[in-house]
C-alpha cells in the first residue's frame, strides 16, 4: 500500500507513481492522439464537411452520453471502494480478535508452554489468511520450528483455525480452562473463520464480466468518435483534449480494477502481510 502525505498537492502533480495510471494508459495515450491528428487532418484537409453537416452535431450524443458514463464511472469505483473498505475493516477485526484472544488467554493460562503455542498459533493463522489471500504457497518455515502438519491441498486457514480449536478443547478436558472460560474464548475463535470466509467472499466474487466488459467499450467507442464533433470548434487542439478525456475515463476504470481485489499485490491493495506482523507482534507482547 502506498504511503503518502495527503496534504504535499505538488507531489501528487508532479510526480509519477509505479502505479499511477498514466504509466499504465501512455501506450494507448499515443494511439489516441495519433488517431485524433489523422481524423483531424483529413476532416479539415480533405473532407471539408459544410457548415450544415449532421457530423457537426455529434457533440450533441456526446453531450448526452457523457452524463450516462459518469454515472456508470462513479458507482462502478463506488462498488470497488466498498469492497477495499471492507476488506480493511476485516482485517481490523481480525487485529481486534487476535488481541482479545490473547488477553484472555494470558489471564486463563499459566503453563508457558500452552501460552507458548498460542503465541506461534493466533498470529499463523493471519499469516496463513493472508498467504491464502494473496495466492502465494504457504510455507511452515514462517511458524520457526512448529509443525503444523498442513496438508497443503486442503483449506489452510481452517487446518489452522481447527488446531487452536482442538488445543482448547484439549486444555478444557485437562481442566487447565472451565466450561465458562470456554464459552468467553469462543467469540473470538469464530471469528477467524467468519474473517476468512467474509475475506473469500470478497476475492471470489469480481465485477460481473459482462459489467465490465460493458463500461470498456463504452468508453472506447465514447473516445473514438470525439474528434468527428470536436475538431470543427478545436481545431488540432483536439489531440490533446481527446487524450486528456480518454485518461480521465480511462483511469477511473483502472483505479476500480484494482482496489475491488484489496488482497493482491497492486500498490494500492491492503497491506495484509504488515497487519499480520503487526499481529504478531501484539500477541507476543501479550502473551
Amino acid at each position: 500500500m502506498v504511503q503518502y502525505n495527503p496534504k504535499d498537492w505538488l507531489t501528487f502533480i508532479f510526480k509519477f507513481h509505479k502505479s499511477d495510471t498514466f504509466r499504465q494508459l501512455f501506450p494507448m495515450m499515443i494511439f489516441i492522439g495519433i488517431y485524433s491528428g489523422i481524423i483531424g487532418y483529413l476532416e479539415m484537409e480533405y473532407w471539408k464537411l459544410s457548415d450544415d453537416s449532421h457530423v457537426k452535431n455529434i457533440t450533441i450524443m456526446h453531450g448526452m452520453l457523457g452524463f450516462v458514463i459518469s454515472l456508470l464511472l462513479a458507482y462502478r469505483t463506488n462498488t470497488a471502494y466498498d469492497r477495499w473498505w471492507e476488506g480493511r475493516k476485516l482485517w481490523g477485526s481480525l487485529v481486534n480478535n487476535s488481541r482479545n484472544l490473547a488477553i484472555k488467554l494470558s489471564a486463563i493460562l499459566k503453563d508457558e508452554n500452552d501460552r507458548n503455542y498460542f503465541k506461534r498459533m493466533i498470529p499463523g493463522f493471519a499469516s496463513v489468511l493472508q498467504k491464502h489471500l494473496s495466492n502465494e504457497e504457504t510455507s511452515q518455515m514462517l511458524f520457526e520450528g512448529l509443525d503444523l502438519e498442513i496438508d497443503h491441498h486442503k483449506h489452510r486457514p481452517n487446518q489452522v483455525a481447527r488446531m487452536i480449536f482442538h488445543k482448547v478443547n484439549d486444555l478444557h478436558k485437562s481442566g487447565k480452562i472451565s466450561g465458562e472460560q470456554l464459552i468467553i474464548l469462543n467469540s473470538e475463535l469464530q471469528s477467524f473463520t467468519d474473517v476468512c470466509g467474509a475475506c473469500e467472499r470478497i476475492k471470489n466474487t469480481p465485477i460481473p464480466y459482462s459489467y465490465s466488459a460493458f463500461i470498456k467499450k463504452f468508453i472506447f467507442f465514447y473516445v473514438m468518435t470525439l474528434p468527428f464533433g470536436y475538431v470543427f470548434s478545436l481545431g488540432y487542439y483536439t489531440i490533446p483534449v481527446v487524450i486528456f478525456i480518454f485518461y480521465v475515463l480511462a483511469s477511473l476504470e483502472l483505479i476500480a480494477e484494482e482496489i475491488e481485489d484489496p488482497f493482491g499485490g497492486d500498490a494500492n491493495d491492503l497491506p495484509t502481510a504488515k497487519i499480520a506482523s503487526n499481529i504478531k507482534k501484539h500477541v507476543e507482547e501479550l502473551l
